[in-house]
Protein backbone atom coordinates (compact mmCIF):
# COMPACT_ATOMS: atom_id res chain seq x y z
CA UNK A 1 0.00 0.00 0.00
CA UNK A 2 0.85 3.56 -0.34
CA UNK A 3 0.08 5.78 2.23
CA UNK A 4 -0.57 9.86 1.50
CA UNK A 5 -1.06 12.03 4.34
CA UNK A 6 -3.60 14.93 4.74
CA UNK A 7 -3.20 18.10 5.26
CA UNK A 8 -5.76 19.91 5.73
CA UNK A 9 -7.06 23.91 6.74
CA UNK A 10 -8.33 23.54 10.58
CA UNK A 11 -11.24 25.56 11.47
CA UNK A 12 -9.72 29.26 12.58
CA UNK A 13 -10.21 32.56 11.88
CA UNK A 14 -12.48 32.27 8.34
CA UNK A 15 -11.71 28.68 7.55
CA UNK A 16 -14.56 26.43 8.09
CA UNK A 17 -15.23 22.69 7.56
CA UNK A 18 -16.21 23.40 4.02
CA UNK A 19 -12.56 24.66 3.08
CA UNK A 20 -11.14 21.46 4.75
CA UNK A 21 -13.11 19.60 2.72
CA UNK A 22 -12.15 20.93 -0.07
CA UNK A 23 -8.05 20.39 0.47
CA UNK A 24 -9.36 16.45 1.27
CA UNK A 25 -11.24 16.40 -2.40
CA UNK A 26 -7.77 18.11 -3.45
CA UNK A 27 -5.54 15.67 -2.14
CA UNK A 28 -7.81 12.94 -3.33
CA UNK A 29 -7.76 14.48 -6.75
CA UNK A 30 -3.99 14.92 -6.62
CA UNK A 31 -3.12 11.36 -5.79
CA UNK A 32 -4.84 10.25 -8.79
CA UNK A 33 -3.33 12.61 -11.11
CA UNK A 34 0.10 11.36 -9.92
CA UNK A 35 -1.16 7.44 -9.77
CA UNK A 36 1.78 6.39 -12.41
CA UNK A 37 4.84 8.53 -10.50
CA UNK A 38 3.18 6.87 -6.99
CA UNK A 39 2.56 3.25 -8.28
CA UNK A 40 -1.32 3.75 -7.14
CA UNK A 41 -4.77 1.81 -8.86
CA UNK A 42 -6.84 4.77 -9.50
CA UNK A 43 -9.73 2.45 -8.97
CA UNK A 44 -8.52 1.20 -5.41
CA UNK A 45 -7.80 4.59 -3.74
CA UNK A 46 -9.22 4.29 0.09
CA UNK A 47 -9.91 7.24 2.25
CA UNK A 48 -8.83 7.00 6.05
CA UNK A 49 -10.14 9.15 8.47
CA UNK A 50 -9.95 9.63 12.27
CA UNK A 51 -12.54 11.32 14.37
CA UNK A 52 -12.73 14.85 12.36
CA UNK A 53 -11.08 13.33 9.55
CA UNK A 54 -13.86 10.89 9.09
CA UNK A 55 -15.95 13.40 9.25
CA UNK A 56 -14.08 15.20 5.86
CA UNK A 57 -13.55 11.62 4.00
CA UNK A 58 -16.65 10.69 4.76
CA UNK A 59 -18.30 13.92 3.74
CA UNK A 60 -15.35 13.69 0.20
CA UNK A 61 -18.04 10.74 -0.22
CA UNK A 62 -21.32 11.20 1.08
CA UNK A 63 -22.01 15.30 0.67
CA UNK A 64 -19.26 15.82 -2.23
CA UNK A 65 -16.86 18.44 -2.68
CA UNK A 66 -17.79 22.10 -2.28
CA UNK A 67 -17.02 24.24 -5.07
CA UNK A 68 -14.86 21.66 -7.14
CA UNK A 69 -13.43 23.02 -10.50
CA UNK A 70 -14.71 20.89 -13.26
CA UNK A 71 -11.80 17.94 -13.45
CA UNK A 72 -12.16 14.57 -15.21
CA UNK A 73 -10.05 13.18 -11.96
CA UNK A 74 -12.29 12.45 -9.38
CA UNK A 75 -12.22 13.29 -6.27
CA UNK A 76 -14.28 11.09 -4.18
CA UNK A 77 -12.77 7.89 -2.39
CA UNK A 78 -13.01 4.06 -3.52
CA UNK A 79 -13.66 2.73 0.16
CA UNK A 80 -13.92 4.43 4.01
CA UNK A 81 -11.77 3.49 6.91
CA UNK A 82 -13.43 5.43 9.44
CA UNK A 83 -12.25 5.40 13.28
CA UNK A 84 -14.41 7.10 15.82
CA UNK A 85 -15.74 9.08 12.81
CA UNK A 86 -18.41 12.29 13.24
CA UNK A 87 -20.93 11.41 11.10
CA UNK A 88 -23.99 13.03 12.49
CA UNK A 89 -23.40 16.53 12.69
CA UNK A 90 -27.18 18.05 11.66
CA UNK A 91 -27.70 18.83 15.34
CA UNK A 92 -24.19 19.84 16.29
CA UNK A 93 -23.90 22.97 17.77
CA UNK A 94 -20.52 23.13 17.62
CA UNK A 95 -20.18 22.46 14.20
CA UNK A 96 -22.78 24.43 13.38
CA UNK A 97 -20.83 27.43 14.63
CA UNK A 98 -17.74 26.27 12.60
CA UNK A 99 -19.37 26.66 9.48
CA UNK A 100 -20.19 30.30 10.09
CA UNK A 101 -23.06 30.62 8.38
CA UNK A 102 -21.84 29.48 5.21
CA UNK A 103 -24.13 26.23 5.45
CA UNK A 104 -26.58 24.47 7.76
CA UNK A 105 -25.20 21.45 10.14
CA UNK A 106 -27.48 18.83 7.66
CA UNK A 107 -25.94 20.01 4.68
CA UNK A 108 -22.02 18.67 5.48
CA UNK A 109 -24.09 15.76 8.13
CA UNK A 110 -22.32 12.59 6.07
CA UNK A 111 -25.40 10.33 7.44
CA UNK A 112 -27.96 12.60 5.77
CA UNK A 113 -26.26 12.27 2.50
CA UNK A 114 -25.56 8.29 2.16
CA UNK A 115 -26.98 7.33 -1.42
CA UNK A 116 -26.44 3.95 -3.11
CA UNK A 117 -23.09 4.96 -5.03
CA UNK A 118 -21.85 5.66 -1.05
CA UNK A 119 -18.33 3.41 -1.35
CA UNK A 120 -18.13 0.41 0.86
CA UNK A 121 -17.44 1.43 4.28
CA UNK A 122 -15.33 0.19 7.42
CA UNK A 123 -16.02 1.72 10.87
CA UNK A 124 -14.42 1.06 14.15
CA UNK A 125 -16.60 2.79 17.34
CA UNK A 126 -16.20 2.78 20.88
CA UNK A 127 -19.51 2.06 22.66
CA UNK A 128 -18.89 4.45 25.39
CA UNK A 129 -17.81 7.40 22.71
CA UNK A 130 -19.29 10.96 23.92
CA UNK A 131 -17.83 12.68 21.11
CA UNK A 132 -18.81 10.98 17.88
CA UNK A 133 -21.28 8.96 19.41
CA UNK A 134 -22.43 5.43 18.41
CA UNK A 135 -25.86 6.59 17.53
CA UNK A 136 -24.33 8.24 14.23
CA UNK A 137 -22.24 5.22 12.88
CA UNK A 138 -25.38 2.67 13.30
CA UNK A 139 -27.76 5.53 11.29
CA UNK A 140 -25.20 5.45 8.70
CA UNK A 141 -24.52 1.90 8.61
CA UNK A 142 -28.09 0.84 8.51
CA UNK A 143 -29.00 3.50 5.59
CA UNK A 144 -26.76 2.00 3.30
CA UNK A 145 -27.13 -1.40 3.91
CA UNK A 146 -30.66 -0.54 2.94
CA UNK A 147 -29.21 0.89 -0.24
CA UNK A 148 -27.41 -2.51 -0.62
CA UNK A 149 -24.41 -0.74 0.11
CA UNK A 150 -21.37 -1.92 2.23
CA UNK A 151 -20.88 -1.00 5.70
CA UNK A 152 -19.36 -2.94 8.56
CA UNK A 153 -19.14 -1.62 12.07
CA UNK A 154 -17.08 -2.86 14.44
CA UNK A 155 -17.73 -1.83 17.77
CA UNK A 156 -15.54 -2.19 20.84
CA UNK A 157 -17.06 -2.68 24.45
CA UNK A 158 -16.28 0.05 27.30
CA UNK A 159 -14.30 2.23 25.76
CA UNK A 160 -14.69 5.93 24.40
CA UNK A 161 -13.72 8.23 21.83
CA UNK A 162 -10.33 6.91 19.67
CA UNK A 163 -10.78 3.63 21.89
CA UNK A 164 -10.17 5.62 24.78
CA UNK A 165 -9.91 3.60 28.60
CA UNK A 166 -10.46 6.78 29.72
CA UNK A 167 -14.40 7.60 29.67
CA UNK A 168 -14.19 10.64 32.15
CA UNK A 169 -12.48 13.22 29.69
CA UNK A 170 -12.97 12.19 26.04
CA UNK A 171 -11.39 15.11 24.97
CA UNK A 172 -7.94 14.53 25.21
CA UNK A 173 -5.74 12.55 27.45
CA UNK A 174 -6.61 9.48 25.61
CA UNK A 175 -5.66 5.93 26.88
CA UNK A 176 -6.47 3.82 24.00
CA UNK A 177 -7.43 0.15 24.52
CA UNK A 178 -4.45 -1.85 23.14
CA UNK A 179 -6.34 -4.42 22.25
CA UNK A 180 -9.39 -2.95 20.89
CA UNK A 181 -7.07 -0.79 18.92
CA UNK A 182 -4.96 -4.31 17.43
CA UNK A 183 -8.49 -5.56 16.41
CA UNK A 184 -9.42 -2.36 14.63
CA UNK A 185 -6.38 -1.80 13.31
CA UNK A 186 -6.65 -6.13 12.04
CA UNK A 187 -10.57 -5.27 10.84
CA UNK A 188 -9.85 -2.90 8.39
CA UNK A 189 -7.36 -4.57 6.84
CA UNK A 190 -9.52 -7.49 6.14
CA UNK A 191 -12.22 -5.12 4.86
CA UNK A 192 -9.55 -3.58 2.47
CA UNK A 193 -8.58 -7.37 1.81
CA UNK A 194 -12.22 -8.38 0.99
CA UNK A 195 -12.40 -5.70 -1.50
CA UNK A 196 -9.28 -6.78 -3.43
CA UNK A 197 -7.21 -3.14 -1.97
CA UNK A 198 -4.48 -5.51 -0.52
CA UNK A 199 -3.42 -8.93 -2.69
CA UNK A 200 -2.02 -11.64 -0.70
CA UNK A 201 2.01 -12.33 -2.22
Amino acid sequence: MVAIPIQYRLSQGDVTPIDALADVCAAFRWAREHADELGLDTSRVAGYGVSAGGHLVASAATVGCPQEEPSAVRSVPDALLLWSPALDMARDGWFERKLQERATAEAYSPVEHVRASTPPTSIVQGDADTLTPLSGAERYCEQLTELDGVCELNVYGGVGHLLTRNLEYQEGDFDPDPKAVADGIAQHLEFLRGLGFIEEE
